[in-house]
Parts: structure tokens; sequence; C-alpha cells
């Protein structure tokens, strides 16, 4: 039998004014930090042969793709608020 897992994430971050939400020509939402530099924030497992040891995100190509195939859903929202 088959398990469902559902992981939430929230992330805030203070960033610099430069920084804007654009959309990819697929109307994909991403981050624009400079005229000619683009980060998405998305899922990416990190994992260690020691729970107290150093992590890391170092997976083969394999693992990961069998990682992607079991995502049925992903959402990312980006929301950008001047400060006060």
């Amino acid at each position: 039998m088959a398990k469902k897992l559902a992981v939430t994430i929230r992330l805030e971050m203070d960033v610099p004014d430069s920084w804007e939400v654009v959309r990819t020509a697929d109307g994909v939402e991403i981050l624009q930090l400079a005229p000619d530099q683009f980060m998405d924030l998305t899922f990416e497992p990190m994992v260690t042969r020691d729970v107290e040891g150093e992590w890391s995100n170092a997976v083969s190509d394999e693992f990961m793709d069998e990682l992607l195939d079991m995502v049925e859903s992903e959402d990312v929202t980006y929301d950008i608020q001047q400060l006060q």
C-alpha cells in the first residue's frame, strides 16, 4: 500500500528592492534578481547518511528522476511587499 505525503514550506525573506516577480513564457512565476539573473525557489531534496551529520543536495540523476515522478503537484507563489 502506498502512502500520501503532503509537505508545506513557508519561507519569508528580506530581499533587495531590485528583486521582482516575473513570468516565464509558460506563465510560471520566478524571481528576477538582476537583468540577467533569475531564481526559482522550489522543491530540492537534501540527503544524508547520518541524521546528525552534514546534509547535501548531491543525489544521483536517477534518484532525482524517481523522486520527481512521485510529485503529483507543486504550488509556488511569490509575494513581494514593500517594507515601510
